[in-house]
């Protein structure tokens, strides 16, 4: 065949620029990123009508009470908290962990990659059960540990099977507290008072002491303290005085450790709906009217605080330390 005589070397070598410069502009195009879809917007929820307000009806348990058992039922978190990872791989022990704000804290952090041991009362069983099974489900490692804080032999046996069955050791949750209701302080026997202090002071003191030397820099030990630390109840008198004192062991700790690398921070409720309430916690009149005095008009429910455990947990909030965040409804901390 022969060749097309109108075939001029400008012409192919036009041709063959041509070529390229489509072809170097090809990846340009198809690397243009694609118009992401419009997405509905998170619908909003109002606080103050998002959970249950007074008046609530008349009930009473037993010390320590079960959440199971209350009407209506606390929440956790158990359908709603939804987690991202920001504990991936992190092992935490969290006393009072079958409910109120330690079961919060123990969802959570499951549901953000986190191993958990807990540890309650055995008459605490039933609601354990339920936590242990939901740690299960969100795929992580769940310990139950149950036992009565005030005995020092056993925090240190506590935090002994915490670091033997997660395989270490970096968040320490202190929650466990006991909460009794008395008119006068001529109502409140050394033995009451004994039992409160050793819930709430000794038992943090002995747990602390003995998971220390488990703990890595950017390990975090967490307080529950309350509002009844800067503005206590007349009939609190000893459950008052020992919020007062965790917030001052948070903030004393958290000078003593911050040169090892490890944070200490602290929780401070306002009125919450768990079974401290209805076991000896709250007379039944203000049971009844519970959290009807926050500027929500409600008392708080333990899932409102989860994500805060969360946060001061969280390898992002590194800078925090000797905080005490509050969750009081409106009602505002000193």
């Amino acid at each position: 065949m022969e060749e097309n005589p109108n075939l001029s070397r400008r012409s192919v070598l036009g041709g063959l620029g041509a070529t390229l410069a489509t072809a170097a502009v090809a990846p340009a195009i198809l690397t243009e990123p694609a118009e992401a879809a419009p997405t509905a917007p998170a619908e909003l929820q109002n606080p103050v009508t998002k959970y249950p307000r007074p008046p609530f009806k008349s009930q009473s348990q037993p010390w320590p009470g079960l959440a199971g058992q209350m009407d209506p039922r606390p929440d956790h978190g158990e359908t709603s908290y939804k987690g991202s990872g920001r504990l991936a791989g992190r092992r935490a022990l969290i006393t009072g962990g079958d409910s109120g704000m330690g079961r919060a804290a123990a969802i959570a952090y499951a549901r953000e990659g986190a191993d958990v041991a807990i540890n309650y009362l055995p008459a605490e069983e039933p609601d354990a059960r339920e936590v242990i099974a939901l740690i299960k489900a969100a795929g992580r490692k769940a310990v139950a540990i149950p036992g009565d804080i005030r005995d020092e032999a056993f925090c240190q046996r506590l935090v002994a099977e915490a670091v033997r069955g997660l395989g270490g050791l970096d968040i320490v949750v202190s929650n466990a507290g006991r909460q009794q209701s008395h008119a006068s302080i001529l109502d409140i026997t050394t033995e009451q008072f004994d039992w409160t202090m050793k819930t709430n002071i000794y038992a943090p003191f002995w747990i602390i002491k003995a998971a220390l030397p488990h703990l890595q820099p950017g390990s975090v030990i967490i307080g529950t303290t309350s509002e009844q630390a800067y503005d206590p109840s007349p009939d609190l008198y000893d459950y008052a005085q020992t919020k007062a004192a965790t917030m001052n062991y948070v903030k004393s700790l958290a000078k003593q450790l911050a040169p090892k690398g490890i944070r200490v921070n602290g929780v401070a409720p306002g009125p919450i709906w768990t079974p401290l309430q209805v076991s000896g916690g709250s007379t039944q009149e203000n049971l009844q009217k519970f959290g009807e005095k926050t500027p929500m008009g409600r008392p708080g429910q333990p899932a409102e605080l989860g994500s805060i455990y969360v946060q001061l947990a969280a390898s992002d909030a590194s800078f925090a330390t000797g905080q005490v965040y509050g969750s009081a409804g409106g009602s505002g901390q000193p």
